[in-house]
């Protein structure tokens, strides 16, 4: 017994150790682009054509300029074009979500089924594939090339990603609710002063994903706002840097963008990913 113990932790210990080994290269594979992209926004001599990994030279002129030069560019603008887009698109995309999670959660009523595996389906479809549609929607009541259209459009599909805020609130139990009503509260009373309170997790996981689209899109952006550059995001903005007439100007001044507009969101999830794995995997009462 005492070999086949010995054995058995030696085993374990082996496995373990493969497992660190295999964590710990991906950690590094994973990281590698970080520490790239961040060393080269400090190189005096980045260039899209460098044959040199390691930076040449210390500067900050690539920061500095990015925020100064508005020659042909203006980052400044765009930075905070994106973050006006990403804050109205919170606001909206968090109210659809909670309304018509709650809504499917609680309520029953014809067609509820129905409306569920619509939105189901609906959801498989790439959004791209109606980018066309809504342009020409937006155009023709008189809102393209506008950040407004885009928080809109950003918005207006996120009732469909119901599935995991329905699922969340269908932890809570209803004897909550019913205890509420018995003391004279309305069914919005009950939503916002209960419900609400008590979904925190999946109320920031909500806000944190509808706050990354803005960020991050660049197809429904380029189509929606045309060659309008002061109206342009952060998306927008770095892949017109990096096109032929521009690259060797603004390759520095590129990587350092990319820094800077990673902060925000990289702060946000430091301090609520605690938030957004409960919304993710847990409950709101456990009993």
């Amino acid at each position: 017994m005492k070999k086949e113990t010995s054995s058995m932790k030696q085993n374990r210990f082996i496995a373990n150790t493969i497992v660190h080994i295999i964590l710990s290269i991906m950690a590094i594979v994973w990281l590698f682009p970080v520490f790239w992209i961040i060393s080269e926004s400090f190189n005096a001599g980045a260039t899209s054509g460098s044959d040199s990994f390691l930076p040449t030279g210390f500067t900050l002129d690539n920061y500095i300029k990015l925020f100064t030069d508005t020659s042909q560019f203006f980052f400044v603008k765009w930075f905070f074009n994106t973050l006006f887009v990403a804050v109205g698109t919170c606001l909206l995309s968090t109210f659809y979500v909670l309304c018509v999670s709650y809504t499917l959660s609680r309520l029953r009523f014809k067609a509820r089924k129905t409306l569920m595996n619509i939105g189901l389906v609906l959801n498989m479809f790439p959004g791209f594939m109606s980018m066309i549609a809504v342009y020409y929607i937006l155009k023709g009541i008189g809102i393209s090339e506008s950040l407004t259209s885009l928080i809109f459009v950003y918005s207006a599909g996120q009732a469909l990603n119901y599935h995991i805020a329905k699922g969340f609130f269908d932890t809570i139990p209803r004897a909550i609710d019913e205890a509420a009503w018995i003391d004279g509260a309305t069914r919005f009373q009950v939503f916002y002063k209960i419900t609400v309170p008590l979904s925190k997790p999946i109320l920031i996981y909500t806000v944190l994903t509808s706050f990354m689209a803005p960020w991050l899109d660049f197809i429904f952006a380029k189509v929606i706002l045309g060659t309008n550059y002061k109206k342009y995001t952060v998306a927008i903005g770095l892949w017109t840097m990096m096109q032929k007439e521009y690259v060797d100007t603004w390759y520095g001044r590129f990587t350092a963008a990319a820094v800077i507009i990673s902060i925000p969101i990289s702060l946000l999830f430091l301090f609520m990913q605690k938030y957004y794995v409960e919304g993710m995997s847990a409950g709101a009462v456990k009993g």
